[in-house]
């Protein structure tokens, strides 16, 4: 497996390099999958009231499925451990998931349900959560490749990260999809409306 670390705004020694290299090896040598590829970027946060400054975060490709971690801890061997542990989790999830073709042993229909006004309000209140802030603020911007994938692909992807909301492109017609966690554990799906106009 092809793994690449980097620092930001600090120096990789080698035995923070080879710390790294074996705990994902031996977290990953037990699945067998193939191609695999991994990026690890390790930082210290500079707040001095932070507790947990040292920041590791994990990303592996596999086929199209992106298995991601981000572990805080008191040192950096300390989160590179939580990091890899957990992405050793979800790559379990992941051979399920993918290698079985089941999604929570449920058939894809019954999992996805039609997305309501009432549903699409409740994911925009959870983005928009008061935070206390007095002022609304963009407080962190972030890039994100889209992959193109069809539903179940994408559900097996929002399941692996966790998140509570997925954006990717479809597979077949090409623009992008927004999949989100319902509160009954159940997932929507937003798409955009697409206009079509008679010929004249």
């Amino acid at each position: 497996m092809d793994i690449i670390v980097t620092g930001r705004r600090m120096t990789i020694s080698d035995a923070l390099r080879s710390y790294v290299e074996e705990k994902l090896n031996n977290s990953v040598k037990v699945f067998d999958i193939s191609p695999m590829s991994a990026e690890v970027v390790l930082y210290m946060e500079r707040n001095p009231a932070n507790p947990t400054p040292a920041v590791a975060e994990v990303t592996l490709r596999t086929k199209g499925h992106v298995i991601r971690s981000e572990e805080a801890e008191e040192d950096m061997y300390a989160a590179i451990d939580v990091a890899t542990a957990k992405v050793e989790r979800q790559l379990r999830k992941y051979k399920t998931r993918v290698v079985d073709r089941r999604i929570r042993g449920k058939k894809l229909q019954e999992v996805l349900q039609p997305v309501d006004s009432a549903a699409t309000d409740n994911l925009i209140s959870v983005i928009t959560m008061d935070d206390g802030r007095e002022d609304s603020e963009i407080v962190r911007v972030k890039e994100v490749e889209l992959s193109a994938l069809n539903e179940e692909e994408a559900l097996i992807q929002i399941d692996l990260l966790g998140h509570d909301f997925f954006v990717y492109t479809d597979d077949i017609t090409g623009l992008t999809n927004v999949m989100y966690r319902r509160k009954d554990g159940s997932y929507g799906i937003l798409k955009p409306k697409i206009e079509t106009l008679d010929a004249v």
